[in-house]
């Protein structure tokens, strides 16, 4: 290895965001850097931040200035670097270099900069750069899950939301490099596959001309994953070809992530999110039939500026109808370059936060009824982490995605990595209990 500095990365923000990190780790060791797990050990720390919402940028801030106070040289990579270059560098002396969302490609050369003296900032205004299957990676994720990035950025613009100005329009990938890596993933042992990108069912407008996950789904069905999971599937994306594609495609989950945002079409409209107001209950019941096997995930956002007690009831009675198998409730959270910070009737935080916490408790009984609807039941289970002294292992049915759902406790022995079959004795809100057969 000679005398190459030993880099260590901090990862904050979303799964998008996990790929990046493990593209430059991929990168870094592919030209002899050591890589190292402890922070404390190496020669410098790249903190991968998150500017999504406030309370993000919050935990990117505590960790850089934990270790700044610790006297780390620091590689500020990701959205807080694409966002707050200027006052990073200002505040941030300990900060070496700062790497844009679209840069990140260039680690290797920022390090070997670095290391002359230089201060580097590597933040292209309008990213344009997508990593592919011929892109060094190292996995941080467990042996038996990863991430497959179908596309970068996003074409909408969301009243609330600073993504496309952080990472660009979208720029899908083609089908056959899709492919390709989900290929060398199985090799490597993969058990399940999860695609994501900033909009999923958008996957492949922009080079294509037209939306192409049916297509890119159908494809994926020849590699050999067991699993094969879509997160960020918009409601108007779920055409009959793509709804065909999941039902008849063996190894693509039923699992739909909608991330819905409300249910009042004044709001929707609010969040420069029309075409939305019109769908929601007439394609969540679509999807229903067409699926009956389907596993529901959304996410909602409350106290969005205007959002009335009306509209509040108008999405309580939504969660109500439609019995989500999983729903996560975020406030909104203000973005100084968003027209939603500019609106007018903003909801006090205590209020949206009532809200969150009431909406939660309605969505409760719900999750805990539908998990109790598997007791007695045997489903596959993707067995992920073991305890050697009580013989217990945590994995995953195909109900549960990684970090946002519930796991299933399994008793009995079960080798790592495997999918097995396990017999469900109980369970709770979130998460389910069973035993090997």
């Amino acid at each position: 290895m000679g005398n190459k500095p030993t880099i260590a990365i901090s990862h904050l923000g979303c799964e998008k965001n996990r790929i990046d990190s493990e593209h430059m780790l991929g990168l870094l060791a592919a030209k002899g850097y050591d890589i190292d797990a402890n922070e404390e050990l190496a020669d410098y720390v790249i903190v991968n931040t998150c500017s999504f919402i406030q309370e993000a940028r919050e935990e990117s801030v505590r960790t850089l200035v934990e270790l700044a106070e610790a006297n780390k040289k620091i590689i500020i990579s990701g959205c807080m670097a694409q966002h707050f270059q200027e006052e990073l560098l200002e505040e941030l002396p300990e900060a070496v270099a700062l790497v844009g969302t679209g840069d990140y490609q260039k680690i290797v050369e920022v390090v070997q900069r670095v290391e002359t003296g230089e201060r580097v900032t590597e933040v292209t205004q309008n990213p344009s750069f997508v990593a592919d299957e011929t892109t060094p990676r190292y996995r941080t994720t467990n042996e038996a899950v990863a991430y497959l990035r179908v596309a970068e950025g996003c074409d909408y613009r969301c009243a609330f939301c600073i993504i496309p100005y952080l990472r660009g329009n979208q720029r899908s990938r083609s089908i056959e490099s899709i492919v390709r890596e989900a290929q060398q993933l199985a090799e490597q042992g993969v058990q399940e596959i999860i695609l994501i990108s900033q909009i999923t069912t958008n996957y492949g407008l922009d080079l294509y001309g037209k939306p192409k996950l049916a297509e890119l789904l159908r494809a994926l069905g020849q590699v050999d994953v067991p699993w094969i999971r879509i997160h960020y599937a918009y409601p108007t994306g779920l055409t009959q070809t793509v709804i065909d594609a999941i039902r008849e495609t063996p190894n693509i989950l039923p699992y739909l992530d909608l991330p819905l945002q409300h249910s009042h079409p004044n709001i929707l409209k609010s969040m420069n999110r029309p075409w939305q107001g019109q769908v929601n209950d007439n394609i969540i019941d679509k999807l229903k039939k067409a699926i009956p096997n389907a596993i529901f995930r959304t996410t909602f956002i409350v106290g969005f500026p205007g959002e009335t007690e009306e509209y509040f009831e108008h999405l309580i009675k939504f969660v109500k109808r439609h019995e989500f198998d999983h729903v996560g409730v975020f406030t909104f959270s203000p973005e100084e370059e968003t027209p939603a910070y500019q609106m007018q009737n903003q909801v006090l935080p205590e209020i949206a936060q009532e809200r969150r916490n009431y909406l939660m408790e309605i969505q409760q009984p719900i999750s805990a009824q539908k998990n109790q609807n598997y007791v007695g039941k045997t489903v596959e289970v993707l067995i992920e982490q073991e305890n050697p002294q009580t013989q217990e292992h945590i994995g995953r049915s195909s109900r549960f995605a990684p970090e946002v759902d519930g796991v299933v406790y399994v008793q009995g022995e079960a080798p790592l990595n495997s999918i097995i079959p396990v017999k469900i004795t109980h369970a709770d809100i979130y998460d389910l209990y069973g035993k090997v057969i």
